[in-house]
């Protein structure tokens, strides 16, 4: 079995971050491609010089034989730009959209305010301080959008690899926020897609590492308070329907 990295220009050997926690190493090489063999777990957190910004590769070890990798940092971008995408094409602010209780303004305003909160927990904030220095939204949401995108993934990028984030509900690793953000990010693409009647089609990697937050959940998502229940599908519909299915959203084509 092989598998490849993006390894971004690294040499000697690469630390590696597990979905199920702990570390690891691969070798940088020319190809970047590797076998389950070359994998070599570590005792230890790596320093920060020894991470650099490959902390967000995270290797999802779903069976015996079975790698998924997923880089994250490249997901969050991806993940922006297809929201990015949909609100351009936004014209009726007070349409309704997927989630029953928002409109638009409502779903956008959602999401801008979580790109808010991003640089001050990053930078070790509790949520109480973030919350003193968040300023509130104006009125044009597509600059607010810009302007807290940018500083949302300014910040991603200079996050510490060994960073923990403290958030509402927990301290959590910074990978683990980074994953939680993308996921919201690309499920409320979707919504905005279906609201403004634009291509609902998501980005193929942003869809399967999303699958890998939401899928080993799926038996507690509804009960969670947060999303709907599970849409029933057949096993070989196509991820993205499977996907919006697990959160409740029904993405079939509207007839």
């Amino acid at each position: 079995m092989n598998v490849t990295l993006p390894t971004s220009g690294a040499t000697g050997r690469i630390p590696i971050r597990f979905s199920m926690g702990g570390w690891g190493t691969l070798p940088a090489t020319s190809t970047s491609t590797y076998s389950s063999p070359d994998i070599v777990f570590a005792r230890a957190v790596p320093t920060p010089r020894e991470c650099q910004r490959l902390h967000c590769v995270v290797f999802c070890m779903d069976s015996p034989g079975q790698i998924t990798i997923v880089d994250w940092l490249a997901l969050q971008k991806q993940a922006h730009r297809e929201f990015g995408g949909r609100l351009s094409e936004v014209s009726d602010w007070d349409a309704p959209t997927p989630d029953t209780e928002w409109s638009i303004r409502d779903l956008v305003t959602h999401v801008v305010q979580e790109q808010q909160w991003v640089p001050h927990l990053l930078a070790g904030s509790t949520v109480t301080d973030a919350q003193r220095r968040i300023q509130p939204l104006g009125t044009d949401l597509r600059a607010e959008w810009r302007l807290y995108s940018l500083a949302a993934t300014a910040a991603w990028d200079a996050a510490a690899p060994e960073g923990r984030v403290s958030l509402s509900y927990d301290t959590v690793p910074v990978i683990d926020y980074l994953r939680e953000q993308v996921s919201d990010v690309a499920v409320h693409s979707w919504d905005l897609a279906r609201a403004v009647g634009a291509d609902e089609t998501l980005d193929d990697a942003l869809v399967e590492g999303v699958w890998t937050v939401f899928e080993p959940q799926k038996d507690t998502l509804a009960a969670s308070g947060l999303f709907a229940a599970p849409v029933p599908l057949p096993e070989d519909a196509p991820l993205q329907l499977r996907l919006l299915a697990l959160t409740g959203r029904d993405a079939r084509p509207e007839v």
